[in-house]
C-alpha cells in the first residue's frame, strides 16, 4: 500500500512539474507577444503623429492661401475650420495614445486599476481620500 502511495505521489509532482513548465513558457510567450505588440503599435502612433503634424502645416499654409485669396469663399472657409479642428483633436489624441502606450504610462496605467481592485491605496487617490471621496471597495 506504502509502494502505491509513493507512486502516486511522484506521478502527481510529475504531472505538476510538466503543468508548471507549460505555465512558464505560456506566460514567457504572452510577454514577448506584448513587447512586441507594444513596439509596433507605439511605431505606428509615432508615425501617425509625425503625418497629423505634417497636416497641420500644410493646413496652415492652405489657411494662408485662402487668406491671400481676393474672393473669399465661405464653405472653403467653413470647411478649412472643420478640418483645423480634426486635426487639432486627432493630434491631441495621438499624444495622449503615445503617453498610455509608453512604458510608463503602461505601467502606471494599469497600477491604479490593480489598486483598486486589491484595496490598495495609490499616491493620486490619496488626496481624494483626504477630501472624504473613498472608494468603498472591501479592503481585505
Amino acid at each position: 500500500m506504502g509502494t502505491l502511495l509513493v507512486i502516486l505521489v511522484f506521478t502527481s509532482a510529475l504531472v505538476a512539474l510538466v503543468a508548471a513548465t507549460s505555465a512558464l513558457r505560456a506566460g514567457l510567450k504572452l510577454r514577448r507577444t506584448r513587447a512586441v505588440l507594444s513596439s509596433h503599435l507605439s511605431s505606428k502612433v509615432a508615425q501617425l503623429a509625425r503625418r497629423s503634424t505634417e497636416l497641420e502645416k500644410n493646413l496652415a499654409a492652405l489657411d494662408a492661401r485662402v487668406q491671400a485669396m481676393p474672393v473669399r469663399i465661405s464653405e472653403l472657409q467653413q470647411n478649412l475650420a472643420t478640418l483645423r479642428l480634426l486635426t487639432s483633436t486627432l493630434s491631441t489624441s495621438l499624444r495622449q495614445a503615445q503617453r498610455v502606450l509608453s512604458l510608463t504610462g503602461l505601467k502606471s496605467s494599469l497600477a491604479r486599476p490593480l489598486a483598486g481592485a486589491f484595496g490598495i491605496q495609490t499616491k493620486s487617490n490619496e488626496g481624494s481620500v483626504a477630501r472624504g471621496q473613498r472608494e468603498d471597495t472591501p479592503r481585505p
